[in-house]
């Protein structure tokens, strides 16, 4: 059933072919087959010691009174940055491995009322910091469909995870580009909603004001169901009033159903597309989807306004001016028995995996209070003009590029030409779609997942989703890993 949605899932449910037990079962079985045995994924950091049990309650609750909400019974993959009850949260880091939250993040009460069960924390680059998915708790992950290339980070292990099965779907977080690389490196679906559409209490933060939750699916039906669930307000989390009442809150699944294209007006921002041997087979694939769009009544509008990905990481992003800070007031709450109470004290400790060092030391030479700091605010604001500029005068719905402009790096290699810093710093919504494929090699027999990206205006999922699912189904190119 790994590659079953969960509307065809609850059906087998409610039609007595198959339980919440078995599915959760089937799931474990493959965690232990291909995780820590066969090609050994290391994706899992750890299994709730209560799923089958918890899965047998929802099995007996379906039996006596019906499904108790959308996720019935469904198993989710967790990154381990996101606080739960009842298994500890450690960002990957050895610094935190013994830290047992008092409660769960709101998300997580949301996936639960809605009858989720959360059966596996995952894997991430440690504290979110970076792409490539290593931790000093949790080792490196590997791709599934490539096991010399990394899964795409933060969310690797998730993304990892969901494409092999290990879980039904599973949830990010993405700061710059964390839920939509590992979703375009694993051929999956990746959101990362309206920054305040979905609370961020709960999360072991790394940037407050670009971190986001989002959710890793097979499918964008999958996808969109799952933000249905996490989305709304939060009083733990200011951000979220500012989608309170928004039109089509909470009603993505329903976009996603008979989606349209005709009229829909989309622009190809062409200066985030790559050059070179790579990149030319991404871009073979991203015009193979537009095509298929424009069968479908979409309108393609080409633009060439200088968007450089790679400036608005290095001069417009504001996440490692905001990790000190941010990361410390999280630290400081886990009271005189935590290890560390500071990023200062994850340095001294030295017990951090090699590669975020230098990450760490530059964090610490930054602060929210400089004038470099209110510049690139401002320069955001000025992204945010840009963007919304450009779309009114072109009548456009959204955005489309690669997410990734060449293939997800080998292992050991730093992730380059990512495109989802766009949508983070100015706190606009975009989904990433599966593309294709780039050719077969001998460590990637289907060949390497690729990403489409969208990008929409402030509040405007339901379209996203439509746009997403019009394209699934115009071209399914989704394919499960030969594991």
């Amino acid at each position: 059933m790994s590659e079953q949605t969960i509307a065809k899932i609850h059906a087998a449910m409610q039609r007595g072919d198959l339980t919440s037990r078995e599915l959760v079962e089937n799931c474990l079985k493959r965690i232990e087959a291909y995780d820590q045995y066969g090609p050994k994924l290391n994706a899992v950091l750890r299994v709730n010691p209560r799923a089958i049990q918890l899965a047998t309650e929802r099995d007996e609750t379906l039996r006596r009174q019906g499904m108790i909400g959308p996720l019935h019974g469904i198993p989710i993959l967790l990154k381990d940055n996101i606080e739960t009850a009842d298994m500890k949260t450690t960002a990957g880091s050895v610094c935190l491995k013994e830290h047992q939250p008092a409660q769960d993040a709101f998300l997580v009460r949301k996936l639960k009322d809605a009858g989720a069960i959360i059966l596996a924390k995952v894997n991430l680059h440690e504290f979110a910091v970076w792409g490539e998915t290593v931790s000093s708790l949790g080792g490196q992950t590997l791709n599934p469909y490539d096991l010399s290339r990394t899964p795409g980070g933060s969310s690797g292990g998730t993304g990892a995870g969901v494409a092999a099965g290990f879980g039904v779907a599973g949830i990010g977080t993405d700061t710059v580009n964390s839920v939509r690389s590992p979703a375009s490196a694993n051929s999956l679906v990746g959101i990362r909603p309206t920054t305040g559409l979905v609370s961020g209490s709960g999360l072991i933060p790394y940037s407050d004001s670009q971190d986001t939750a989002g959710p890793i699916a097979g499918t964008v039906g999958d996808a969109a169901l799952l933000l249905d669930v996490m989305a709304g307000y939060d009083p733990d989390d200011a951000r979220t009033a500012y989608g309170f009442g928004q039109p089509g809150l909470g009603s993505y699944l329903a976009a996603t159903v008979n989606p349209q294209l005709t009229g829909r007006r989309i622009g190809v921002l062409r200066s985030l597309f790559g050059e070179g041997e790579e990149p030319a087979q991404v871009n073979a694939a991203i015009e193979a989807c537009i095509s298929a769009m424009r069968s479908l009544g979409a309108e393609f509008v080409e633009l060439y306004e200088n968007v450089d990905s790679a400036g608005l990481a290095r001069d417009v992003s504001v996440h490692l001016h905001e990790l000190e800070r941010d990361l410390d007031s999280y630290l400081r709450r886990l009271g005189p028995e935590a290890p560390v109470h500071s990023l200062r004290d994850v340095l001294a400790s030295g017990r951090f995996h090699p590669g975020i060092g230098d990450n760490l030391r530059q964090a610490i030479s930054l602060n929210t209070e400089s004038l470099d700091y209110f510049k690139r605010l401002q320069k955001q604001e000025q992204l945010r003009g840009k963007l919304l500029k450009i779309m009114a005068q072109h009548k456009l719905d959204a955005f489309v590029f690669p997410h990734q402009q060449g293939l997800v790096v080998k292992i050991g290699q730093t992730q380059v030409g990512r495109n989802g810093v766009l949508a983070s710093v100015a706190g606009f919504p975009s989904i990433t779609v599966p593309a294709g494929f780039s050719s077969s090699t001998a460590t990637a027999p289907l060949g390497v997942p690729m990403g489409i990206e969208f990008v929409g205006r402030p509040w405007s999922e339901r379209r996203l989703m439509e746009i997403a699912a019009a394209l699934e189904q115009a071209r399914p190119v989704r394919l499960p890993p030969q594991l």
